[in-house]
């Protein structure tokens, strides 16, 4: 289920690799605390779209990396080639057009150093449902 912070939802079958697969092949370094998620998708000029999670969040077995939606290719208008899905938390979360993940200590350095496109603006970093 996707639950948007403007009050809609959407329920989907979302498949994909569990995140926590992908780190523990990585084995992130002692001082990441982060996983921060680069997107394709440009929200402003020269403002790319990121967003953000704790490795807690990121390694939980319901996070995926999704490349297809109910049973079919994950089409380009729900984010392929690659989304984020983290369904214990609002939508903006969701990164969409995934380019790479950056494991990191500190946000200080990426973007607004909030988080995420969104936190940037204003919204809260955690957004769990």
């Amino acid at each position: 289920r996707h639950d948007c912070v403007e009050g809609w939802s959407a329920i989907g079958k979302w498949q994909g690799t569990p995140l926590a697969a992908v780190l523990a092949q990585v084995q992130p370094k002692p001082q990441a605390r982060y996983a921060v998620f680069h997107c394709f998708d440009e929200m402003e000029a020269d403002t790319p779209y990121y967003e953000s999670l704790d490795l807690a969040e990121a390694s939980h077995p319901q996070t995926l990396l999704a490349f297809a939606l109910n049973d079919r290719p994950l089409p380009v208008e729900n984010g392929a080639p690659l989304r984020l899905r983290v369904e214990r938390q609002l939508g903006y979360k969701h990164a969409k057009y995934l380019r790479r993940i950056e494991l990191v200590d500190s946000f200080a350095a990426i973007g607004g150093g909030r988080g995420g496109y969104w936190e940037d603006q204003g919204y809260e970093w955690y957004a769990g449902i």
